[in-house]
């Protein structure tokens, strides 16, 4: 297939999200594309495990290209998402004399790129990243629109930065090393957008049998999930770059689901599990107050079930517990916690009128 061209149309800092089959080898030429001189420093922040599979060759293609490539592994796993881990970034930059006019580049999936925007935000006050996402989540979602940051021992994210990338360059080629359990939980993301945004999107997977690896997809139906949902995330980020009212519909999910992650400690669930049981909770929440069709819940809840993702939450996770922790979510306004509802399948609100008993209820029901 041909490369497709996403353009995010942000007023100041608008780049573009490349879907490029074999795009990883022409990094340096997509570098050049939007204006990073060939000669300049770039420090290249991965993973071990994916840098084995990808770093040299993207190390390679740099050097060739005339860029003075430098790297930094950080481990794997939402709980390294840390200001330590940030500060081995910082360390990195400062030893390979990173410059204003200098690169980051964002090798991995949504950890690396939220630990290396950061960086990159943070870095001599603000220097170019680029973002090359490896797992199916990072594609979809973590890559595209600018938020960076990590976790505080008390909630995740609660430390970042906007800061837009450069450049988006998703490679879908890589998606066939990628481990089963982090490709079901991109697709976590994947029908996150068929509910807030994009109805034909829902209608091309509940068309397909199978949704829980990339082999059971045809490859029309990867390229057709990478494409809808780097749009739709472009047009919400495009109309609303910091969150100041319709991008807060991209947590669709995400209240629940981060409250789940916390309490586990980032090691039972991982984040797409965590979005798609947060799906499940906003979806009984809204059919509990008439907001949508208990029958598009259950649609809703057929889809992440074919993906393969959990659709049980632990019993030792107390119901009580996840609506305390509520209360630490980025999201909370003059007190009350905002939560992204359904009204149909392609719509939701934004609402802060939900009452504590209805979150209890929709945990519980994931217990049942």
């Amino acid at each position: 297939m041909s490369s497709t061209v996403v353009s995010v149309e942000l007023p100041r800092n608008p780049y573009s999200v490349v879907i490029e089959p074999g795009g990883l080898g022409n990094l340096a030429q997509h570098l050049q594309t939007c204006g990073q001189k060939a000669g300049s420093r770039v420090l290249l922040v991965s993973n071990p495990a994916i840098f084995k599979r990808y770093g040299q060759q993207v190390v390679e293609g740099l050097a060739q290209a005339g860029y003075d490539t430098a790297t930094c592994l950080l481990p794997p796993g939402e709980r390294y998402k840390t200001l330590a881990s940030v500060q081995k970034i910082y360390d990195a930059a400062l030893s390979h004399h990173l410059e204003r006019s200098s690169l980051i580049v964002a090798l991995g999936g949504g950890v690396i790129g939220d630990m290396a925007g950061f960086a990159a935000a943070t870095w001599l006050r603000g220097i170019a990243v680029v973002q090359v996402p490896t797992s199916l989540l990072a594609m979809v979602d973590a890559s595209i629109g600018g938020k960076t940051g990590v976790n505080h021992p008390q909630g995740k994210n609660l430390i970042g930065a906007f800061h837009q990338p450069r450049l988006v360059l998703i490679d879908p080629d890589v998606l066939s090393t990628l481990p089963p359990r982090e490709f079901r939980a991109g697709m976590a993301e994947v029908i996150k957008y068929g509910i807030i945004w994009d109805i034909d999107l829902f209608a091309q997977l509940e068309a397909s049998p199978r949704l829980d690896s990339v082999r059971a997809l045809t490859p029309e139906l990867l390229y057709t999930i990478l494409e809808h949902s780097a749009r739709a995330k472009a047009e919400v980020v495009a109309k609303d770059e910091k969150e100041s009212n319709l991008r807060a519909i991209l947590n669709y999910g995400h209240t629940v689901g981060h409250a789940i992650e916390s309490l586990t400690h980032y090691r039972h669930y991982n984040h797409g599990e965590a979005v798609g049981l947060g799906m499940m909770a906003a979806g009984s929440i809204a059919a509990h107050l008439g907001l949508w069709d208990r029958s598009d819940a259950d649609r809703q809840n057929a889809l992440i079930a074919r993906s393969g993702l959990p659709t049980t939450l632990l019993d030792s996770v107390e119901a009580q517990a996840v609506l305390s922790s509520l209360q630490s979510d980025k999201k909370v306004q003059d007190g009350r916690v905002r939560f992204v509802l359904p009204r149909t399948i392609g719509t939701v609100i934004v609402t802060d009128q939900v009452p504590g008993q209805s979150v209890l209820e929709a945990v519980q029901q994931l217990q049942a």
